[in-house]
């Protein structure tokens, strides 16, 4: 009997298993065959092209995929630091009366919808970097600084959970030697937590490269590459809201499918190189 419901579950996680594989190998081969027609036509062309004229069918894929990677590197670039630093507060600095609130605070900031970002930022933030740098505000550093508040919770939240699970012994053992808070938190804290802090940089990192409402409001939808980083830009999500109703053509279509191929490649690769990479360097050192 044991060894029937054994069985049973292992063939269910199995099944559950591809089934996660499946889905992946769908979604690939329907953006592929969608997005067909553009590699035909463009090739990989398509990619170093910087012209976006619907009404010409001449269509160029650098502007969006700058946007992209620009954006979610000026977001990762802002938000690693402050989330860490955030999870070392409320893990080895905060007293037990705060250390509630503020976590509560940030759980809270996770559950915001980012159509509510994207409204703070375009009302809010965007007139201070109009003020500052002139032009309208909107541009990849509002995108930026917006995607960066988003996923700042994620990765706050993960760190401090994975900073919690540092054994009180070797702190407590620590200390005992002489060692201050800078290098309790430095020396054992950290590198203990590692592995949790570079998965929560991975999560997000996906959560920024795929964002799309809060993006739409802040960017500016100007399909160039931007002389300033304040200027006006797209982005691959950006492009595929705003004129996915409008594809008026086969060809039109397709080359928005082609964005959409181009999206899901790079987060793939991206997420997957940094995740091999880094928890290989993990094991090593262990």
């Amino acid at each position: 009997m044991q060894k029937g419901i054994d069985l049973l579950f292992e063939n269910i996680a199995k099944i559950a298993a591809a089934f996660v594989l499946i889905v992946l190998v769908a979604i690939f081969w329907v953006l592929f065959q969608e997005a067909k027609p553009a590699i035909d036509e463009f090739g990989l062309k398509f990619l170093t092209n910087t012209k976006w004229a619907p009404n010409m069918d001449i269509f160029g894929g650098l502007p969006a995929i700058y946007g992209s990677v620009v954006s979610t590197f000026i977001a990762m670039l802002l938000a690693t630091p402050v989330a860490i630093g955030i999870a070392i507060f409320l893990t080895e600095i905060a007293f037990e009366k705060i250390k509630t609130p503020v976590g509560v605070a940030i759980e809270m900031l996770a559950a915001i919808p980012s159509i509510i970002y994207g409204m703070w930022g375009l009302f809010y933030f965007a007139p201070i970097i109009r003020d500052w740098f002139g032009g309208n505000g909107l541009g990849l550093l509002t995108a930026g600084v917006v995607l960066s508040i988003m996923i700042l919770p994620f990765m706050a939240a993960i760190t401090r959970d994975s900073m919690n699970t540092t054994p009180d012994i070797l702190k407590e053992s620590a200390y005992a030697l002489g060692a201050t808070k800078w290098d309790v938190i430095k020396d054992i804290v950290i590198p203990y937590a590692k592995t949790g802090i570079i998965g929560s940089l991975i999560l997000a990192l996906g959560r920024a490269v795929g964002e799309t409402m809060a993006v739409t409001f802040v960017m500016g939808n100007a399909h160039k590459i931007p002389k300033h980083i304040y200027d006006a830009a797209t982005s691959i999500p950006v492009t595929l809201a705003n004129e996915f109703t409008e594809a008026d053509s086969d060809l039109y279509y397709s080359s928005l499918y082609y964005l959409a191929l181009i999206l899901f490649v790079i987060s793939f690769v991206v997420i997957a190189l940094a995740k091999f990479y880094f928890f290989r360097k993990i094991r090593r050192a262990k």
